[in-house]
């Protein structure tokens, strides 16, 4: 049996298939790769630049506690859904319905069938759809042998069209007060949104996961050499329905908080957020051909595209520009990859 090559990254173990099956349980730990720590330190650099620029270009309004905590909040529900992104592209798979589903997730759960069981209700509806999605994205790609693409494609457009037949294209209005509060600054931690304390917990569980678990290891041994992986012992195919499976519970999370956060469901929500959580992961690290993945790279990538954003609307740049911008970035994270020293996106 041939093994493929390892790959070095900066946040998760990577190893040949062989390596990960027999490694499953042990905890061993992998030096961190170089260029991984440069990735990062990269992207610090440049976050650290786009607070200069955002404090020199609007200073009475850029570095204001309260816009500092809009981006953080901003930043939460994108980066949910980017953290199980980051685990689908490293299995070396993609999802572009993930703003679909959260479209789909929120306007379920903010039906007046679903209010009246109030927060739980809400909560558990808006997640319990999000892994429904989830795996159905999970069966047709891993046991009906759909590509990727074709199946994410397909729950997109059916997940939009079903939020639109759900909502009749009105906005559903929230009218639960305990979901209300939990947006409200009374709820704030220590000067702390919840929202983002959520989006904490999510990447601290994502990135244990990722780093720390045969689940974890697993999911770069497919995203390596699917075919090795699968001669190594690693059940491929149930693999694949785990990580959509996740990236639909990432999904119905982000949904909540973004019900949370706008006060209603509407069948819009999500707008691009493929486009964002894709492009995030991969100016983050994440290998786009699989095999590597870094959950902390993801979320500076989605702080850096907030923060980016934030700066366009303070200068009142149009939408446009904003645009033209993350697809310049994208392009060149993408060939940035391709230089590294294991890029071979």
């Amino acid at each position: 049996m041939t093994q493929p090559a390892a790959s070095a990254h900066e946040d998760a173990p990577t190893s040949t298939a062989k390596a990960a099956a027999d490694k499953e349980g042990s905890g061993v730990r992998r030096p961190l790769a170089g260029w991984g720590d440069v990735r990062t330190l990269s992207l610090l650099g440049v976050l650290a630049v786009l607070v200069a620029v955002g404090g020199i270009t609007a200073p009475d309004e850029f570095l204001k506690t309260s816009n500092l905590q809009l981006i953080l909040t901003q930043a939460s529900v994108i980066g949910v859904v980017t953290v199980g992104m980051t685990f689908v592209i490293t299995s070396g798979g993609i999802d572009l319905s993930v703003g679909a589903m959260v479209a789909l997730a929120s306007v379920w759960a903010t039906t007046v069938a679903t209010q009246d069981f109030g927060f739980a209700g809400i909560l558990f509806t808006a997640v319990v759809v999000g892994v429904g999605c989830g795996l159905v994205n999970g069966l047709l790609i891993a046991y009906g042998r759909m590509v990727p693409f074709i199946a994410t494609l397909a729950m997109l457009a059916s997940a939009r069209g079903l939020a639109l037949q759900i909502t009749g294209g009105t906005t559903q209005i929230v009218t639960v007060g305990s979901v209300l509060d939990l947006g409200a600054r009374d709820s704030y931690v220590l000067g702390i949104p919840p929202l983002v304390l959520i989006f904490a917990a999510v990447t601290v569980i994502g990135w244990l996961l990722l780093n720390r678990t045969t689940f974890g290891r697993r999911t770069v041994a497919v995203g390596g050499n699917a075919e090795a992986a699968r001669l190594a012992g690693i059940d491929v195919r149930r693999q694949r329905l785990y990580l959509y499976l996740l990236s639909g519970l990432c999904c119905g999370i982000a949904a909540f908080m973004l019900i949370v956060l706008a006060g209603s469901g509407q069948n819009t929500n999500g707008n691009l957020y493929e486009l964002d959580a894709i492009a995030a992961a991969i100016i983050g690290g994440t290998l786009l051909s699989g095999g590597r993945g870094t959950i902390v790279g993801s979320v500076l990538g989605v702080l850096v595209f907030t923060t980016i954003t934030n700066i366009f609307a303070l200068n009142n740049l149009e939408t446009a520009v904003q645009q033209i911008a993350k697809g310049a970035i994208i392009v060149a994270a993408v060939l940035v990859q391709r230089r590294s020293p294991h890029g071979d996106a």
